[in-house]
């Protein structure tokens, strides 16, 4: 059994004994924890907004936190299965105090996780998330009396998410509508399969092949989507049966894309490729984080802009984003930030933003991809034990490489002159992350190798 406890919120296998993995116990725990630092921060709000992904532990965990938020004196806006950033934008149009998404995102079946929102449906800071952790900790909060007690109310809010991204002005419905595009999806049988279709047809796609869309939550494969993930789609692909292809994850915050002829586009170039576009628009900064390819930075420059990296984790990426006004930022796993719908990873963005650019571009996915600044990206991981010692890890490969530009910000990035490697801990998993990109991709694993067996050395 496995329990995370971050700024970000709480994450853990399902069942176990109290404090060893997320079960109703420690559910209520973190929820009224979380209750009492909105009741501190914004005591004239009562209202909380709740979505939850398809996972098999889904209702249970919902029934827990919502029962909580309702015994903590807090009405609850439901918006039952609904993506993160449907739940994102929810708490602004409810004018909550905040919100509570129930996804583990990437991870397999057996996790689920509690992510903590503000009032401006945002994950929470550092100081507020552990300002959370500690009143759980001291199991510090009352709950509220007969006559106090919360009500809920379901609303459904893919509807609101779908306009917002249809009144978007780069999103241009008309000539997606025109190019005719047929579009496969995979969306790994959780909320995508709600939402990815539905936002399909508003901007004007007729032709939707379907794969893993109905949400009961049996992810028919490992549910992050990497490569080695997607072969279903991809043999699709290359069949010529369509145009394009779109993966998410379970929660619909990340989206890879697929070439028309199987081969995959690359999750860190989703980012790049709507950036391409909104700088052609909308020329400005943007921002990554460290563990994402340079060919950010280099389209940025192309436009006139300037890159900044921020440490990894959305909430880091968006404090850059408001520090430097950028147009556009996200994360290389396929997370598209894009300020003028939300401060949120959202695909629904991605895909409204890419398909906008392809259908003014006389090209297919796979030239558009041969456009952008090339470089491929290694993305290891080393499992940790309870008796392994991160942090002297880290300060050893950092004395090792002590002549070249080193970054201990978030971990140790290493650059090169012709790469770079960025070795972390894991926010989510008990596991080091071993990113290295080059010029190629046997570049690329020759530099997370080096690295690598210096830490299991």
């Amino acid at each position: 059994m496995s329990l995370v406890k971050s700024i970000s919120g709480i994450r853990g296998t399902i069942g176990g004994r109290v404090g060893e993995g997320l079960n109703p116990v420690d559910i209520v725990r973190f929820t009224a924890a979380y209750a009492t630092q909105r009741r501190a921060a914004l005591p004239d709000n009562n209202v909380i907004v709740v979505g939850r992904d398809a996972r098999l532990s889904g209702q249970m965990v919902e029934s827990v936190v919502c029962g909580t938020l309702m015994g903590m004196g807090y009405d609850v806006v439901n918006i039952g299965l609904a993506t993160t950033p449907t739940t994102e934008l929810a708490v602004t149009g409810e004018k909550a105090a905040g919100g509570i998404i129930l996804t583990a995102s990437h991870n397999p079946k057996q996790w689920n996780a509690l992510k903590l929102l503000n009032e401006k449906g945002e994950f929470l800071n550092d100081a507020e998330g552990k300002g959370v952790l500690a009143l759980a900790e001291k199991e510090d909060f009352s709950f509220a009396g007969v006559d106090d007690l919360g009500h809920m109310e379901h609303k459904d809010y893919l509807p609101y998410h779908v306009q917002q991204v249809l009144d978007l002005k780069l999103v241009d419905t008309e000539a997606i509508r025109k190019r005719n595009f047929t579009v496969a999806i995979d969306c790994v049988n959780s909320v995508g399969g709600l939402a990815i279709p539905a936002v399909l047809r508003a901007l004007g796609v007729e032709n939707i092949i379907e794969l893993n869309c109905t949400p009961d939550g049996r992810f028919p494969h490992n549910p992050e989507p990497l490569p080695q993930h997607l072969t279903q789609i991809s043999d699709l692909l290359k069949s010529g049966k369509a145009d394009v292809g779109f993966v998410v994850d379970p929660d619909v915050d990340r989206l890879a894309i697929i070439c028309e002829n199987g081969e995959m586009f690359g999750e860190e170039y989703t980012l790049v490729s709507v950036a391409d576009y909104v700088l052609r628009h909308t020329p400005g900064n943007t921002v990554s984080n460290m563990s994402s390819t340079r060919a950010l930075s280099d389209v940025t420059r192309a436009h006139g802009g300037e890159y900044s990296a921020s440490a990894v984790g959305e909430v880091n990426v968006v404090a850059e984003m408001k520090r430097v006004n950028a147009v556009i930022g996200g994360e290389g796993n396929g997370g598209v930030i894009y300020p003028e719908c939300h401060y949120g990873r959202d695909a629904l963005v991605g895909i409204a933003l890419f398909l906008s650019y392809l259908s003014k571009l006389d090209m297919k996915v796979s030239e558009l991809r041969a456009t952008l600044p090339d470089y491929c990206i290694s993305k290891n991981r080393i499992d940790l034990t309870p008796e392994t010692d991160v942090d002297a890890i880290l300060a050893r490969v950092k004395e090792l490489y002590k002549n070249e530009r080193v970054n201990d910000r978030d971990g140790v990035k290493i650059d090169f002159a012709d790469g770079w490697v960025h070795l972390r801990k894991s926010n989510t998993e008990p596991i080091i992350r071993v990113y290295s990109e080059a010029a190629t991709m046997e570049q690329a694993d020759a530099l997370a190798r080096k690295v690598m067996e210096v830490i299991k050395g």
